[in-house]
C-alpha cells in the first residue's frame, strides 16, 4: 500500500539517534508517505547523517535554531492535500496516516486529526490521552470523534492549506505549547479539531532536553495565548489561576516576566475569538485547572 495524500514534517535539534531511529520507521510505513526533515541548527552531525542514510527524505537546514517554525518552512514544500507532524522522538504506526486522510476526505470541514499517543519502550497511553477521549467540547454530530479546543503538533495530521491559511506557528511562541494558538485560529477560520482513538503514533522522549527552559516557554505562551485571544474576563481568570498553581521559583517569575515585557506586542495584536470558539475554551478550564498531564515542572 502507497499512500499519497499525507506528507511527514519532522523537526530536529541535536537528536541524530532518535531522528535515524524515527526515520527507520518512517521509511518502514506501508504508506510510504514523503518526508521532509527540518535540522533546526544542529551541530552533531545529524544534517550528515541524513543525507548517507536517508538519501530520500527531503533535508531543510535553515542554519539556525528555529523551534516549531521549523514546521512552517517545511509546509512550504508540501505539495500533498495533508501535513503529518512527528517530533524526532516519535513515529507513526502503520496505517495511521491512511486513517487519519480517510477521515479528512470524508469530512470537509475537519481541520486536524490527533493520534493516540503511547509512550515507549513501556507501551502505555499518554495521560493526555484520556483527556483528548474525553474531550467536554461539543462538535457536530458528523464528527468522526470528540471535539477538541487544541491538538498536539506531534500527533495530528492537519489540512495543509488550513495550516498555511491560519498562519502556521507564530514565530514569537518557538516552542512549547505552540499548538494553542493555531488551534484556536483554526477554530475561528471554521475548522473543526478531532481525535482519533483508532490511529495511533508512538513517541520515546528523548533524553536530550532542556524541561526547565520548555517549562519556562510553556508558561509564557499559555500567558500571550490567553492574553492575545480570550475576552478580558477569561484571561484574568486563566491568569490569575496559573500564578497561583505553576510552581513558585525563578524559572516561573521569569515566564511571567518574559510575558509581561511583550505586552505592547500583545496589544497590537491581540484578536479576540468568536464566541462559538470562546465558549468551547470556557469548556475546557475546568479540565485544565484539575489535569495531571499538563503540569508545569522541570
Amino acid at each position: 500500500m502507497t499512500d499519497p495524500r499525507t506528507t511527514v514534517v519532522v523537526i530536529t535539534h541535536n537528536r541524530r539517534p532518535e531522528l535515524l531511529r524515527t526515520l527507520g520507521h518512517l521509511a518502514g510505513l506501508p504508506e510510504r508517505p514523503p518526508v521532509i526533515v527540518t535540522d533546526n541548527g544542529s551541530g552533531d552531525g545529524t544534517a550528515e547523517a541524513v543525507a548517507r542514510h536517508h538519501p530520500d527524505v527531503r533535508l531543510l537546514c535553515p542554519g539556525r535554531n528555529l523551534g516549531a517554525v521549523g514546521r512552517n518552512l517545511a509546509v512550504r514544500e508540501v505539495r500533498t492535500p495533508y501535513v503529518a507532524f512527528c517530533d524526532d522522538d516519535s513515529w507513526w504506526s502503520p496505517g495511521s496516516l491512511a486513517g487519519a486522510a480517510d477521515l479528512l476526505d470524508r469530512h470537509p470541514a475537519l481541520g486536524s486529526v490527533t493520534a493516540r499517543i503511547i509512550v515507549e519502550p513501556d507501551g502505555t497511553e499518554d495521560p493526555i490521552v484520556r483527556e483528548l477521549r474525553d474531550s467536554p467540547v461539543p462538535g457536530p454530530r458528523w464528527l468522526p470523534g470528540p471535539a477538541l479546543g487544541s491538538f498536539l503538533a506531534a500527533a495530528t495530521v492537519l489540512r495543509t492549506d488550513a495550516f498555511r491559511t491560519a498562519g502556521g506557528f507564530h514565530p514569537r511562541l518557538w516552542l512549547g505549547g505552540e499548538e494553542e494558538l493555531l488551534a484556536a485560529d483554526l477554530a475561528a477560520d471554521g475548522w473543526w479539531l478531532t481525535y482519533a482513538d483508532h490511529l495511533t503514533i508512538h513517541h520515546q522522549a528523548s533524553a536530550a532536553r532542556d524541561p526547565t527552559l520548555r517549562r519556562m516557554h510553556g508558561i509564557r505562551n499559555t500567558l500571550w495565548f490567553t492574553w492575545l485571544r480570550r475576552p478580558a474576563g477569561p484571561a484574568l481568570r486563566r491568569t490569575l489561576n496559573l500564578a497561583r498553581t505553576v510552581p513558585r521559583d525563578t524559572t516561573s517569575l521569569r515566564a511571567f516576566a518574559e510575558a509581561v515585557a511583550a505586552l505592547p506586542w500583545v496589544l497590537r495584536e491581540r484578536r479576540v475569538l468568536p464566541h462559538e470558539v470562546e465558549s468551547r475554551l470556557r469548556l475546557l478550564e475546568p479540565a485544565q485547572r484539575t489535569s495531571t498531564a499538563r503540569r508545569y515542572t522541570g
